[in-house]
């Protein structure tokens, strides 16, 4: 189970202090369409990690959908890492107002993003493409737009 192996590879990543590294993307999501940092290169960049199981995950997924909407400059993509069923993790995906692009996570994703250190996790790219936030906990419209230096439209 792909969440078993991230669980351990957290726990190792943590156990040594280490951070992910800032890597460059090139993703399909659940639409088929490719999702890569050079083709959004200009714009600002969010990258969302969460599962189904995850309270936190789910309580700011709205709060991202929100966000995405009053900021469509911005390139939000969602990335699910519990994907053992495919079908069960897209219906709850809608279900939870989950509107933004969807990648479901497996070993090529993975390799390319790294692992979160803990769930639910936020990786934002500036303009340039160069990391520059990345830290577990939820996020919020408000802090997405402070964040990203974005005017709110709340």
């Amino acid at each position: 189970m792909l969440w078993r192996r991230l669980a351990a590879a957290l726990a190792a990543a943590a156990a040594l202090g280490a951070t992910p590294p800032a890597r460059a993307f090139d993703l399909i999501d659940t639409s088929g369409k490719p999702q890569r940092l050079a083709d959004l290169k200009g714009r600002w960049v969010v990258l969302n990690f969460w599962a189904t199981w995850c309270v936190p995950c789910i309580q700011e997924i709205p709060e991202i959908a929100a966000f995405r909407r009053d900021h469509p400059e911005v390139a939000v993509i969602g990335v699910a890492i519990d994907v053992e069923d495919e079908a069960k993790v897209r219906a709850f995906a809608k279900k939870v107002g989950h509107d933004y692009p969807l990648v479901l996570s497996n070993d090529t994703v993975e390799k390319q993003l790294g692992a979160p250190k803990a769930l639910p996790t936020t990786r934002i790219f500036d303009p340039s493409g160069k990391l520059v936030y990345d830290k577990p906990s939820r996020v919020d419209r408000k802090l997405l737009e402070t964040l990203i230096r974005v005017p709110s439209k709340a």
